[in-house]
């Protein structure tokens, strides 16, 4: 039998699943004392002392054996209370004991070298807590035990932090770091956290102005100075040393084959130093993006803050280019702020990224924009970043509103041409045959480009001369192009094209009109119909050739000029192709999306077409990691089978790839994605799901209004179609809607009206959580009996299924109806087990929003500087998160404090 014995919280024990009645507060507190020391003896002096104190009753003794003896009856033989010589021991798997779980996790931790798993270790840790340590028992010995606890919880929490800056993510970490330090104003621990935090964010004068004002307290109240772990922090930030936030390390692989532009180089190093801002210009083929990434590679030293890369898709065949805002979320991203720390309003992340990235040393590399309105909006904030811009377009709007300087890229000089061909075929065969190598120059028009295919192909023609291959070239009607060496890349592709085999070609051919800028090697496989261990030949050979080039993880790109040339290439059954790749990505997304929400009622496939390949999911990091790379490729895939009219996959992707957006929080996508959901949707359930969806999509992003026109149809068609989950949701949706706008008799309506069709379908997740959605909305409606009756019930049946988010929300609404009913003391001890909840499941979103109530209880408790403090965090986080509108109110409560 599975026994679950917890003591980081209200004191509580399951078997199988089931919750044990474990009587009043003393006998509840004869299973802790035991439990604390599982497996062993405690005598039975110490067992009365820590039940009735030192002076335990006459009678203690007898009632200790009633008690053992109905915990006994309560447990079954789940676990033995055995009677030893000298006392009584609880018998039982030691880790089935919450307490001992997170001892012995904090314990790995701490020998743990890698940061990654020291990180995940605290982390799960600590989601053992689930509020004040031994509620429900009370006495000098749980008084005692509950501080000693608390302080073992706290070293986590420290240690956690610690990991956490040292992989990057202070600026999430301000916030937390500084209610701590100011809550205790001598600790140098806190204080050189805080620091880190804030440098890690960008802000090293308010690090400075931290440990200015630690070491004036230690000073004038300890007569001492700060201690040498402090003083040598303090003495980086002063050097410029700073600890680095996380450090993104974005760019591509240097070009292998690089020859000359030194020239063009120094221009690069002369722009850097005088303008920080330089564009690198020229025709598709020129060699820009290998210059510039040369240049950074050269120079990343230069860049310890990290190097940031985006493509633009200014010049893609098959794509739009990327709106700027979607760089700016990924920078901000790869500059380690999670999704609940992104604002929603575009105009709120730019600002966010100008902060992050003030005074920060970075490079950015901004590939292939279209136009100046494409980089603006990306260029980073202050004076030490540095941008490099590559474009086809002159981009005189840079050159004249921000001082960039312009780079024009001609073709190679014939002597840099000949040393990349070197490079390729070697000096041997380039030394032997100079007039038939000049020949090649002048037919490739000294196009890198053109040159590396050329020098690719010739590596799979050992016999051939080089004489000769310039004659095959010629009879493809490549010397008449002079005028314009940019159309020598086709001919040139039209050459290696013809060396490939049947089924390279093909791989070469359905790559190039495949959706997205790159795809993984599963994802190429189900294109081409092939074998994995095929398809990676397949690839490794095109690569060889120079048609592909094979990044990190195996995600296959071509240039924009390759991928022209090889979409007009004959393929037999290209649909059929293209419908193995949708069908991949629905596939697997449908299995990644279970591991992220697993919660989730199943979602129907059907079957994949033939040939499809699935990628195997590898725990949910490893499924946040596979949408994380695909982002983009999803949206594009779903775009491609919208307009085959596959309209049934269509709807799948949006639905498989929702829990992924919500939790990084990619709104933008995810309304695009179920616009074009709602487009195709055929099936009335379908369209009921899309109008939910959109309409709470919507209503995240304040577009209200829009909101209620999806959500009120969503319900109308879901009613037509009788299916109760349908219409449960429905309710529930308008339930938030009307709540969020603080219309509580509205949103009570539809809480009321979702639970009867949530207790026809059985699920019991939901079933509690329209008990709590009733009991938040009665209790806001000012009807606090229902509400607390409600919101009990949902709390009891989430504690049981084990959905912490859920019941993290019950006490969350508890909490607001003790303080409405006056009893704040107990409101506060709510209130923080929710936040330890929430916290646990590291959603700092909620977090904020909690911390915000919690102030009101401590302020009615005549506590203002505690109320400030929670305040002052909650504020931190707030503005971090770019919620303006709050954070505008608190400052208002902060100033009204103040004052009084």
């Amino acid at each position: 039998m599975a026994v679950e014995i917890a003591l980081l919280g209200e004191v509580s024990a399951r078997v199988d699943g089931h919750t044990l009645e474990l009587g009043p507060g003393r006998q509840r507190c004869v299973l802790a004392a035991l439990a604390v020391e599982v497996n062993r003896t405690v005598p039975v002096s110490r067992l009365t002392e820590r039940v009735w104190g030192s002076e335990p009753p006459p009678t203690s003794r007898s009632t200790l054996h009633s008690y053992l003896s109905r915990l006994r009856q309560a447990f079954g033989g789940a676990v033995t209370l055995a009677h030893r010589r000298n006392g009584y021991a609880l018998e039982a798997d030691e880790f089935s004991v919450d307490l001992q779980r997170f001892r012995k996790l904090h314990e790995e931790a701490r020998a743990l070298s890698d940061d990654e798993a020291v990180a995940r270790t605290l982390t799960e840790a600590l989601r053992l807590w689930r509020g004040e340590p031994l509620t429900g028992i009370g006495g000098e010995w749980a008084d005692l035990t509950r501080d000693r606890l608390a302080a073992e919880r706290t070293a986590a929490e420290l240690d956690l932090v610690d990991v956490r800056l040292r992989l990057g993510h202070g600026p999430e970490l301000v916030a937390q770091t500084s209610a701590r330090a100011t809550t205790s104003p001598f600790d140098e621990r806190l204080a050189a956290q805080h620091m880190r935090a804030l440098a890690q964010a960008g802000r090293i004068a308010d690090a400075l102005d931290r440990f200015r004002a630690t070491r004036t307290l230690l000073v004038r109240e300890l007569g001492t100075e700060p201690g040498a772990q402090l003083r040598a922090l303090h003495e980086e930030l002063l050097l410029g040393d700073q600890p680095t936030a996380a450090v993104p390390r974005q760019l591509p692989s240097a070009p292998a084959q690089f020859a000359g532009r030194h020239q063009d180089l120094a221009e690069l190093d002369d722009a850097m130093r005088t303008a920080g801002i330089a564009t690198i210009t020229g025709a598709g083929g020129m060699g820009k993006t290998w210059l510039a990434l040369r240049w950074a590679h050269d120079n990343a030293h230069r860049f310890p803050d990290g190097q940031l890369f985006v493509d633009l898709r200014g010049f893609s065949p098959d794509e739009t280019p990327m709106e700027p805002d979607v760089a700016i979320r990924g920078f901000l991203h790869a500059l380690g702020l999670d999704a609940h720390s992104v604002p929603p309003d575009p105009h709120a992340r730019v600002a966010l990224f100008h902060s992050v990235t003030a005074k920060r040393r970075l490079l950015l590399v901004v590939d292939n924009a279209a136009d100046a309105a494409q980089v603006v909006p990306v260029l980073p904030g202050g004076d030490t970043c540095r941008v490099l811009v590559t474009s086809r377009n002159r981009l005189p709007d840079l050159v004249t509103a921000h001082g960039a300087r312009a780079i024009g890229l001609e073709v190679l000089a014939d002597a840099d041409a000949s040393t990349l061909l070197a490079g390729r075929i070697g000096a041997t065969r380039l030394n032997a045959e100079p007039l038939a190598v000049a020949r090649l120059i002048d037919l490739c028009g000294g196009l890198p480009l053109a040159l590396s295919i050329v020098g690719a192909r010739i590596l799979t023609e050992p016999d051939l001369s080089l004489a000769a291959i310039a004659r095959q070239l010629e009879e493809l009607g490549l010397g008449a192009l002079d005028a314009d060496p940019s159309v020598s890349v086709p001919v040139v592709l039209s050459w290696s094209y013809r060396a490939l085999t049947a089924g390279q070609k093909e791989m070469f051919s359905l790559l190039g009109s495949a959706p997205g800028e790159d795809a993984g090697l599963d994802a190429a496989a189900s294109l081409a119909g092939l074998s994995i261990q095929d398809a990676r030949v397949a690839l490794r050979a095109l690569e060889q050739a120079s048609l592909v080039s094979v990044g990190s993880g195996f995600r296959v790109r071509m240039h924009d000029l390759v991928r022209a040339y090889a979409a007009g290439q004959d393929v037999a059954d290209r649909d059929g192709a293209l419908l193995r790749l949708v069908d991949h990505h629905v596939h697997t997304a449908h299995a990644h999306d279970r591991l992220i929400d697993p919660h989730r009622p199943l979602i129907g496939l059907g079957d994949a077409a033939p040939g499809t390949r699935i990628t195997p999911a590898a725990g949910r990091a490893g499924a946040l990691a596979w949408f994380d790379a695909e982002r983009d490729t999803c949206r594009a895939v779903q775009q491609a089978a919208a307009a085959h009219g596959w309209n049934d996959r269509v709807v799948l992707l949006a639905r498989v790839s929702h829990a992924y957006h919500q939790l990084r929080g990619h709104l933008d996508d995810e309304l695009a994605m179920w616009q074009t959901a709602l487009d195709a949707a055929e099936d009335p359930v379908e369209r009921v799901v899309a109008h939910r969806i959109m309409g709470s999509s919507l209503a995240q992003v304040q577009r209200y209004d829009e909101a209620r026109h999806h959500l009120v149809l969503a319900l109308a068609l879901a009613e037509q179609t009788g299916e109760a989950r349908q219409i449960a949701d429905a309710h529930g949706a308008l339930t938030w809607l009307w709540a969020s706008r603080s219309e509580f008799g509205k949103a009570f309506f539809h809480a009321r009206a979702a639970l009867p069709y949530y207790e026809q379908t059985g699920n019991q997740v939901q079933i509690a959580l329209a008990h709590n959605n009733i009991g938040s909305c009665a209790a806001e409606a000012g009807d606090t009996a229902a509400g607390r009756e409600s919101s009990t019930k949902a709390l009891r049946l989430l504690h049981d299924l084990g959905d912490r988010q859920g019941e993290a929300a019950a006490l969350d609404t508890l909490a607001l109806i003790e303080h409405q009913d006056g009893d704040h003391a107990r409101a506060i001890t709510l209130y923080e087990q929710a936040l330890a909840l929430y916290r646990a499941e590291d959603d700092d979103y909620t977090t904020a929003t909690v911390l915000t109530s919690l102030g009101h209880p401590h302020l009615a408790l005549g506590h203002p500087d505690r109320a400030a403090q929670v305040w002052r965090e909650a504020l931190g986080m707030l503005e971090l998160q770019g919620r303006e509108d709050e954070a505008g109110r608190l400052r208002e409560q902060l100033a009204a404090v103040a004052r009084e």
